[in-house]
């Protein structure tokens, strides 16, 4: 049995770019820190106020602040990527859903995080609950963390995710938003996790299985 789920929203409310923000301030410059708060604050408000793509904003916001971790090595990737994890997505974590993948896995399942956001800032979560990842990866090229390609996200997420498992459709999949669609759709049981409206329209539709309430983003 083949488990797949996405993260962001899904299995945390939390923030990749605030957790690195924080890191940041606590072994870089609290400097620094405040300043990358302060300049993100106009396209906040605009994504709040659904002027410009929230999903959207928020991957952009995550790509960007790869380049938060100054004169990177793979010591101080891990442990920025533990931070993340330990002090914010961690803490905003989604106790029902995640007590699922536990199940799905204690039963016998294989359970893969699948995710736009980069691999390091994965694979700690995923430790956590006993997951694999399949995120977007990353390398480092002159102390600078960078991404290999494109985004792991929409289409290309179920792509690498079939590609990497073998298969043509996993047994169970999980999702928040209308950019999961084409993940739940190669699943024999897809699930909407608070989604948002539009994918909530669509799984009422399908009759797909629905947990939680659509959430208000911003």
């Amino acid at each position: 049995m083949i488990v797949v789920s996405d993260m962001m929203g899904t299995l945390t409310t939390g923030s990749p770019f605030l957790g690195l923000v924080d890191w940041v301030k606590h072994n870089q410059s609290k400097l620094r820190a405040n300043w990358y708060i302060a300049s993100i604050a106009p396209s906040y408000l605009l994504a709040k106020r659904g002027l410009i793509d929230w999903q959207a904003w928020g991957q952009k916001l995550m790509i960007d602040s790869l380049a938060y971790i100054k004169d990177a090595t793979p010591e101080k990737v891990s442990h920025a990527s533990e931070w993340v994890v330990e002090h914010d997505l961690w803490k905003k974590r989604r106790g029902d859903v995640i007590a699922r993948l536990v199940d799905h896995r204690e039963k016998g399942a294989r359970v893969y995080i699948a995710s736009s956001v980069v691999e390091p800032f994965i694979e700690p979560f995923a430790k956590r609950i006993g997951a694999e990842t399949i995120g977007t990866p990353v390398e480092l090229v002159n102390g600078r963390l960078k991404m290999v390609g494109g985004l792991v996200a929409n289409e290309k997420k179920i792509e690498q995710v079939l590609s990497r498992l073998g298969v043509d459709r996993v047994d169970v999949a999980y999702g928040d938003t209308i950019l999961d669609i084409p993940l739940l759709e190669h699943a024999e049981h897809p699930v909407a996790v608070y989604p948002d409206s539009k994918l909530k329209k669509i799984a009422l539709e399908r009759g797909w299985e629905i947990i939680g309430d659509t959430p208000k983003y911003g």
